[in-house]
């Protein structure tokens, strides 16, 4: 199962929806890298072909209920958002989860990387990387300073309490999030670069997520960089290793559990923040001056008065870092001189972190639950900002912003 041939077909799009890609430069030769899980519920055959070819058709279509998977595991912004407000109403509904951290979220991030591992071949990876290998080092570099700068600066400039500034420059510490792959497709962004920049950044956390946080956050609270580096090595690179390894190893069972890969994905991942933030929610509830408001009050008010306890604090503070995200990345992209899609694909992915990794952390290491808060709300904002901005894209053609309608995709 092959990622650049596994893009699944979003339903909301035209029914027949058609790429031009140049994975390989000969007609003849196909490069392919597989998938990691979210990925893979966009269906459609990134193809390479000559400029006078045309675009070329998807190949066989997918069995329908695959494409119901791939529907379902679309909904990700839908379920964290659901799922935070049952969190909201009844915190109890996640007790059964929460009761058993952080074991249970180390667990379940764990078997999201499986879940993204069986879909890749590293030597494909590896591959590409040495085609292009100034644009992925380019993101990476983006991925792993933009974000944790800005991460400071917000915490700084809002004053937020040690525990939710650390939380906060953890979230800006992670690497990017497989979503990122789903967004960049809607926005006609370059999908390959999204990817392998996915899973460099994944692979260099074990080093530099740790790293990063003891130099910013290490002034709040004690950090310990080795724990953190042996917990992100431990549910992140291994079982992605051994999902890479199972999936050359034993491809006709992990051929039958990759469609389902994807919604255990996204769901693993709702229960995941939605969890974290049910065990805080007492405590925002308590902060909040609606607490004090009397019966019948105007909804706007009752809004009004929970953005300005706590909880309105975090939600703008998890705002102001994925919004810095998404334009300074598009920005350095275009400031470096790379072509449109390249810089939607460097925003994207940028902008767009692995949240869970961030809960994990937190939960793990860290003794104040609130840590774990800013990444928890992150799953939801990030992803509903991520799709609004690839849905804006995707109705701005890329290539007339290079300067013509005509110009030709980028090269890999």
């Amino acid at each position: 199962m092959s990622l650049s041939s596994t893009l699944t077909h979003f339903t909301t799009f035209s029914q027949r929806t058609y790429f031009k890609s140049t994975l390989f430069t000969p007609r003849k030769q196909q490069f392919t890298i597989s998938s990691p899980p979210k990925f893979r519920k966009l269906a459609t055959v990134v193809r390479s072909v000559h400029e006078d070819s045309g675009y070329l058709p998807a190949t066989e279509a997918k069995p329908r209920w695959e494409n119901v998977l791939s529907t379902a595991a679309s909904l990700y912004p839908l379920y964290v958002t659901v799922g935070g407000v049952v969190a909201c109403l009844k915190p109890d509904t996640f007790a059964w989860f929460v009761n058993r951290g952080p074991a249970s979220y180390s667990l379940s991030l764990g078997l999201i990387m499986l879940s993204m591992g069986i879909t890749l071949e590293l030597k494909d990876l590896i591959a590409l990387f040495m085609q292009r290998p100034l644009s992925i080092l380019f993101g990476c570099v983006a991925q792993y300073s933009i974000m944790p700068a800005f991460g400071m600066i917000v915490s700084k400039s809002l004053g937020l309490s040690p525990s939710l500034s650390v939380g906060l420059i953890l979230l800006g510490c992670c690497p990017g999030g497989t979503a990122s792959n789903v967004v960049t497709l809607i926005a006609q962004g370059d999908v390959p670069l999204s990817i392998v920049m996915t899973v460099c950044t994944t692979l260099g956390a074990v080093l530099l997520t740790p790293l990063l946080t003891k130099i910013l956050a290490g002034t709040y609270v004690p950090v310990d960089a080795l724990k953190l580096s042996i917990s992100t090595l431990q549910v992140v690179v291994a079982p992605i290793l051994l999902g890479s390894y199972l999936q050359s190893t034993f491809p006709a069972a992990v051929k039958a559990v990759t469609p389902f890969a994807p919604l255990f994905a996204v769901l693993a991942s709702s229960l995941l923040a939605c969890s974290v933030f049910s065990e805080n929610v007492v405590r925002l509830k308590s902060s909040m001056v609606g607490a004090s408001l009397p019966p019948g009050s105007s909804p706007l008010l009752v809004i009004q008065s929970i953005l300005s306890g706590e909880l309105g604090v975090i939600i703008l503070s998890v705002l102001l870092l994925h919004v810095a995200g998404f334009f300074v990345g598009y920005i350095s992209a275009a400031i470096g001189g790379f072509k449109e899609r390249e810089r939607r694909a460097i925003s994207i992915e940028v902008g767009m972190q692995n949240s869970s990794l961030g809960v994990v952390l937190a939960t793990s290491h860290f003794t104040s639950p609130l840590v774990a808060l800013p990444p928890a709300m992150s799953a939801v904002i990030m992803n509903i900002m991520g799709s609004t901005l690839g849905f804006i894209w995707r109705h701005i053609d890329p290539s007339d912003l290079n300067g013509s309608s005509t110009a030709k995709p980028d090269k890999i």
